[in-house]
């Protein structure tokens, strides 16, 4: 009885062993299964991720050569601006107020003006003073408010005593000096109003002018001559 117990314990223990190596192996087995659907669905995340990697530079490259091409779109569209500026300022600088010194004066002068100033003053020093007086007269008449007026006046003046008309001539350099009594041309305006006078036969009032001059403006060059010319006419 006890050998008999003993076969069939040692038959239980040895079909229980076999169920656990079965149930082991068929858990084994899942788990492999498992894994290997773990492998497949890794890969395959692996896959996706691979192609969402490569559309991706896919992307880039045509931003980047999108951004390449607004960069290059932009610098042309920036040199055309400057371009176009440049046409304008071109088109627009005959028409801006220049800096012009004229003696000793700076000031803004339109274009035209400093044209038809230097046209008038040409025709002064080429001689023809008859011509000079009247493109002088036209350049006051058509400005009357320019910067140049003075400068005007006094050439006028010089151009009517060439021609000798020294009543007219006067009339332009006491303009010249009431008008910009500080003017560099002033002193020599006063110089040529006594010449004037002296031409006229006027020598008192050619003599008040002179002494008029010398205290007037005792620093200028006009009065240094005003002093030679009264000890002349005394």
């Amino acid at each position: 009885m006890a050998g008999i117990f003993d076969d069939e314990e040692a038959r239980r223990a040895i079909l229980d062993l076999r169920q656990r190596v079965d149930a082991i192996r068929i858990e084994s087995e899942q788990a492999a299964g498992r894994a290997n659907e773990d492998t497949t669905s890794l890969r395959r995340s692996l896959l996706e991720l691979q192609n969402q990697i490569e559309g991706l530079r896919s992307e880039m490259a045509k931003l980047r050569g999108t951004n390449e091409q607004l960069s290059r779109d932009v610098s042309e569209m920036q040199r055309r601006q400057k371009d176009i500026a440049q046409g304008l300022d071109d088109r627009l600088r005959p028409f801006e107020p220049v800096k012009v010194t004229v003696d000793g004066h700076e000031f803004m002068a339109e274009p035209a003006e400093k044209r038809d100033y230097d046209a008038a003053f040409s025709v002064f020093r080429k001689g023809d003073f008859p011509a000079a007086q009247t493109a002088l007269v036209d350049f006051l008449k058509r400005y009357p408010q320019t910067a140049y007026g003075p400068s005007a006046l006094f050439w006028l003046g010089n151009a009517q005593y060439a021609t000798r008309d020294y009543k007219e001539a006067m009339i332009n350099f006491r303009s010249l000096i009431a008008r910009s009594p500080e003017h560099l041309r002033a002193p020599e305006a006063v110089l040529s109003i006594a010449n004037c006078q002296i031409e006229l036969k006027d020598m008192r009032g050619a003599r008040k002018t002179l002494d008029d001059l010398t205290k007037a403006y005792p620093q200028s060059e006009a009065a240094i001559a005003a002093k030679e010319r009264l000890s002349r006419l005394k």
